[in-house]
């Protein structure tokens, strides 16, 4: 894989992000189909229904995600909201997190911590689950759902409530989700009056944890609310429809002083905060970005991803160990391989992340971004052991160097519950892009796009074991002969032996790591496109201050040690290591102690493993 500097890469950064604007500006500027936008966004995203996932990992996460919370007991979601409204409460307890208890202790137990705080998650879910596949069974229980937490909504309910703002963001995004995508037209009466109920419960501004600390609380939870997430859906409401105050309050809660601010000016401020929630604010602001045309927080939001990448990653893509940010410099990535077991918070990491990446891939067309989506989606979420119906769920990834392995949480219910659903919804969407020239293929996976293109209709499908086996098949299917291109993305780490064919002959495009290759034709029934890409075994450190702990990274994926595991290991094994066969989760490599296994983190099961090597020269 190419490194970069940090330096490098955010000067890299911010300047393709500038000169794609002013492209934009001239070329693109009615891409984008809300008439509120102020920023440009040259590139578009497909509608849910017109990404088809296919046979493979990621439909089968989605699949199994929409019949779980499809099924869910309806009484069970609303039971929270009222108990707290004072009203009838049939059914029984979710269990951990979301239930109305007082057995929360945040020192102990965390039984009734966030009372109904996914239900707005769970609705999202379904909302976008029903928008790709049109099931009639889910688009009813979405209304279901809006009209039976419509007579519980009080103000009464956040009262003596740890995260109001957390609870409230994720309700708004479930009931303008449930809007957009199921069709529920009352939601933004339900929405109004559920804003109503929260606003007495909310400052005046954002609150960064450092400010929420220095005031008087009844405990500690008190201070762990995220006031400055709320602007993301609160611009998407605005811009959907519900009303001018939803831009408003968006304006209010952006945390300009303490973080958007520095990170427009180059400040990594990122160093000691809450992980996966400020990574989900960068989501807050490209919205000010895009609805406000505020470059501030499009810098503010580039600098911060390109921080996250250079400073705060693992060989995973991975980041925030413990759901802390570390300071550069400190060797702390390094020493949380001894110290911790929560190295990733994965399904809410991994859904923050793909939302920003896609956010940034269509601002700037910068392929990079889909590369270190694609990183997150193959050694993270793909790997997750799949959400259970009583919510159990897998949070964190484990690194740890004495010994790591899979495991579920230890509360029911927990956040990852909620974004979890939400993320494989969005796995189509986050595939393909589109402008006005042609259609963007952003990540190898199994899976069928479909457009209008000129007078007829236009279906690209995408067969491919990627990344086992570093190549696919792309079948075009066209109703008349359409002349477009298609950008295909050329990761970084891709080696000089790339190739790509259309209908068996070698293009002569020139093929640039990094970048998205261009192939203009005028595609007709029974075009062929076929890539494959060259990769070798390298090797990344944790960090600067370990050099010699490091993982071995095929293409895109990271490779875990399995079985016995030598003391040390020569880096030219690691190296060398190989595909045991052609589209095998399993590489190989020889140690001086004999023959070691090396694996993906989705093929891993219940077995031990180790990510990070101590390595001799």
């Amino acid at each position: 894989m190419i490194q970069h500097t940090r330096r490098t890469f955010l000067k890299v950064g911010a300047a393709a992000a500038l000169a794609s604007l002013s492209q934009a500006r001239t070329a693109h500027a009615t891409d984008e189909p809300h008439t509120m936008e102020a920023g440009i966004s040259p590139l578009s995203q497909f509608n849910y229904g017109e990404v088809e996932l296919l046979e493979g990992p990621m439909r089968q996460q989605f699949d199994a995600n929409h019949a779980l919370f499809l099924a869910l007991d309806e009484d069970m979601l609303l039971k929270p909201f009222r108990e707290r409204a004072g009203q009838s409460a049939p059914g029984d307890n979710m269990g951990g997190w979301y239930d109305n208890s007082k057995d929360f202790d945040p020192h102990g137990s965390f039984h009734g911590f966030i009372p109904g705080h996914s239900f707005g998650q769970y609705l999202s879910g379904l909302a976008r689950a029903y928008a790709v596949t049109g099931s009639k069974p889910t688009q009813a229980k979405v209304q279901r759902l809006v009209r039976g937490f419509a007579p519980t909504i009080t103000s009464k309910f956040y009262d003596e409530y740890h995260l109001p703002a957390y609870t409230f963001d994720k309700t708004n995004c479930g009931l303008i989700d449930a809007h957009e995508f199921a069709g529920d037209q009352t939601a933004f009466d339900v929405l109004n009056a559920a804003t109503d109920a929260v606003l007495p419960h909310l400052p005046r501004k954002a609150l960064a944890r450092s400010e929420q600390y220095a005031l008087h609380q009844k405990d500690e939870a008190y201070c762990w609310d995220e006031t400055y997430t709320l602007p993301e859906n609160l611009f998407l409401a605005y811009r959907r429809g519900a009303g001018d105050r939803y831009r408003d309050l968006a304006v209010r809660f952006l945390e300009d002083d303490l973080y958007f601010g520095p990170l427009s000016e180059g400040q990594n401020v990122l160093p000691g905060e809450h992980a996966y929630s400020h990574v989900n604010a960068f989501s807050s602001a490209m919205q000010a970005y895009l609805v406000l045309g505020s470059e501030k927080h499009l810098r503010a939001a580039s600098n911060g991803f390109d921080f996250l990448r250079t400073t705060q990653s693992f060989a995973t893509g991975g980041w925030g160990p413990d759901e802390l940010f570390r300071k550069p410099g400190s060797g702390e990535m390094g020493a949380s391989l001894k110290d911790s077991h929560s190295s990733f918070e994965t399904p809410c990491g991994a859904y923050g992340h793909f939302k920003i990446t896609r956010y940034l891939l269509r601002v700037t067309r910068d392929s990079r971004y889909g590369d270190s989506m694609e990183r997150i989606l193959y050694n993270t979420i793909l790997g997750a052991r799949p959400l259970k119906e009583d919510g159990t769920s897998f949070y964190y990834s484990d690194y740890n160097n004495r010994y790591a392995a899979k495991g579920y949480y230890k509360d029911k219910w927990p956040c990852c519950s909620g974004t979890f659903p939400q993320l494989t919804a969005d796995y189509g969407i986050s595939s393909y892009f589109h402008d006005r020239e042609g259609i963007y293929v952003n990540l190898y996976t199994p899976s069928r796009a479909t457009w209008n293109q000129g007078s007829g209709r236009v279906t690209l499908t995408q067969r491919t074991s990627y990344p086992y086996n570093l190549s696919s098949q792309i079948d075009v299917t066209a109703d008349n002969p359409a002349t477009f291109t298609i950008f295909l993305r050329i990761p970084a780490w891709a080696g000089p032996k790339t190739t790509v064919a259309v209908n068996g002959r070698r293009v002569s495009t020139d093929l640039q790591p990094g970048r998205f290759a261009r192939i203009n034709s005028t595609w007709k029934q029974g075009d062929r496109i076929e890539v494959e890409f060259e990769a070798k075994t390298t090797l990344e450190a944790v960090d600067p201050q370990h050099p010699d702990m490091v993982a071995p990274v095929n293409g895109p994926l990271a490779l875990f040690a399995t079985g016995l595991l030598p003391a040390s290991i020569q880096r030219t094994a690691l190296t060398k290591a190989e595909q045991i066969s052609k589209g095998s989760d399993t590489w190989q490599a020889s140690t001086e102690a004999g023959s070691l296994t090396l694996k993906s983190f989705p093929s891993i099961q219940d077995e031990l493993y180790r990510l990070y090597h101590p390595v001799e020269t």
